[in-house]
């Protein structure tokens, strides 16, 4: 847990960039019956971070979208250690290597990042197909390989991490809107291996067929804009709705399945999602604020809690479920890291 004795303390940064300086380390706490949040604000003003992960060594890694850097933050002491990226990157998301590789979608200048954090070097994987333009969002395979998302390229991709070919499956256009990309937007594996993507574009949750690399779609409610979803521990595909403020269900060749009415609405904008070892959903309302974490039981099919976040939260955009402490970690648009730590039930 953070120590309360480092609020407004003063720490040094030592980056892989040779940058130094002394920055102000405040947290923010809210908490529940059902959980804790405490965060960190990051000492790199305006930067947007998130997508935070949590990596082998325990430092939680987060890239700085709007001034291209990846960082580390050690929640036991508070401090951040910072890698700074070539402008105009535009860093979108990242995952942690079980070797402590990094990562990161170059959402801004096509390409896959891999930062080796103990000297600071970036190796960059170019998106050869010109389409592939906006490498989204990342997750690994059990195989350590990568699949991810192409929002504005339209595309779902394949990283095979040994021999760095990339694959690609052409997502659904679809008419009106921004373009006519169905805007392949959050993934996430099933027990199988196969990636479930929401498109954020239009009424569809789509899945790959590893082996043959065909897309199944799953229409979902007229109007429904799903952006991430969570899959749980029976393979049951659960997705936010941006658009309409409902948490929805997909099953596999059966479709959609039914939606829940969020605790604010229509206004909720529910965004960033995770689940839990238990099977309960926990995620985001960003169109209030505070923004709101809100628990869902997934067997009791009942919501659990609603808590403010308590920097305000901006928009929390992704979250990471560590099951090692039972936590979610996420970024906000208010420039801090947090951390939901689970309580026992």
């Amino acid at each position: 847990m953070f120590d309360r004795a480092r609020r407004f303390a003063l720490v040094a940064l030592v980056g892989a960039s040779g940058l130094t300086g002394a920055l102000s380390a405040q947290d923010h706490t809210a908490s529940s019956d059902l959980l804790q949040i405490d965060e960190w604000t990051v000492p790199y003003a305006e930067s947007r971070p998130r997508d935070p992960y949590v990596g082998p060594d325990g430092r939680v890694w987060f890239v700085g979208q709007r001034t291209h850097y990846a960082a580390a933050l050690d929640p036991k002491t508070g401090e951040f250690v910072k890698y700074d990226m070539d402008e105009g990157t535009g860093p979108h998301n990242l995952i942690v290597a079980a070797d402590g590789m990094i990562y990161y979608a170059g959402n801004a200048a096509k390409h896959i990042g891999i930062i080796d954090p103990a000297t600071g070097e970036i190796d960059k994987i170019m998106m050869t197909d010109e389409r592939a333009r906006d490498p989204h969002t990342l997750v690994w395979t059990e195989d350590h390989d990568i699949w991810f998302t192409v929002q504005g390229g339209n595309l779902i991709g394949f990283l095979d991490t040994d021999t760095r070919e990339v694959r690609l499956v052409d997502a659904p256009e679809v008419e009106g809107g921004r373009g006519t990309s169905s805007r392949p937007y959050g993934i996430e594996l099933d027990s199988k291996g196969r990636p479930w993507i929401a498109h954020f574009g239009t009424n569809l949750i789509g899945m790959v067929d590893p082996g043959s690399f065909e897309l199944v779609g799953y229409d979902l409610p007229e109007g429904s804009r799903p952006r991430r979803i969570v899959v749980d521990s029976k393979d049951r595909v659960w997705y936010v709705d941006y658009s309409r403020g409902k948490l929805g269900l997909v099953l596999e060749g059966d479709g959609f399945q039914r939606e829940w009415d969020l605790p604010a609405g229509e206004q909720s904008r529910p965004y960033a999602a995770a689940i839990d070892k238990d099977d309960r959903i926990w995620l985001v309302e960003t169109g209030v604020q505070p923004n709101r974490f809100v628990g869902f039981d997934t067997n009791s099919e009942a919501f659990l809690d609603v808590v403010e976040v308590g920097s305000g939260g901006g928009t929390i955009r992704h979250m990471y479920y560590d099951e090692a402490t039972d936590a979610i970690w996420f970024g906000t648009d208010v420039n801090t890291v947090g951390r939901a730590v689970l309580k026992p039930r």
